[in-house]
């Protein structure tokens, strides 16, 4: 019999998570993002998808406030196997982070092909939470 995962195992599960960050205002930013979990560290990065700008909000909200939370999750029809698992902590903007980039092209392989220009993002979490029925 096979223990159980982990709040962070299970969080490395999943492809996409949603990084929300909060404005000098106080107001919820959310958005998916793709990462690579490496110990109690995400790395994520802004990558090469048009954008309407470069000057990110989740960058500026960070700048001010570095606290913030990423969430994972799972669905599935048969309510008996959904899960969350959320990853609070505090994230580094980094101009370039060649381990990050190592984590994230391991994973995708998009970023082999085209690796992200940055900024890069490394969340130090601090608190694992989750629930599953």
């Amino acid at each position: 019999m096979s223990r159980p995962q982990t709040p962070a195992e299970r969080f490395a599960t999943v492809r996409v998570a949603r990084l929300a960050t909060a404005g000098p205002d106080g107001a919820p930013h959310l958005v998916p993002i793709v990462f690579a979990l490496v110990g109690d560290v995400i790395h994520t990065a802004v990558d090469g998808k048009p954008k309407r700008t470069r000057r990110l909000r989740r960058l500026a909200n960070i700048a001010a406030n570095p606290r913030v939370s990423v969430l994972a999750d799972h669905y599935e029809d048969d309510w008996s196997r959904l899960w969350w698992v959320r990853a609070d902590g505090v994230a580094r903007i980094l101009d370039d982070s060649p381990a990050g980039l190592a984590a994230l092209a391991e994973r995708y392989p998009q970023y082999r092909e085209t690796p992200p220009p940055g900024p890069f993002l490394e969340i130090t979490v601090d608190r694992w939470t989750g629930w599953q029925p």
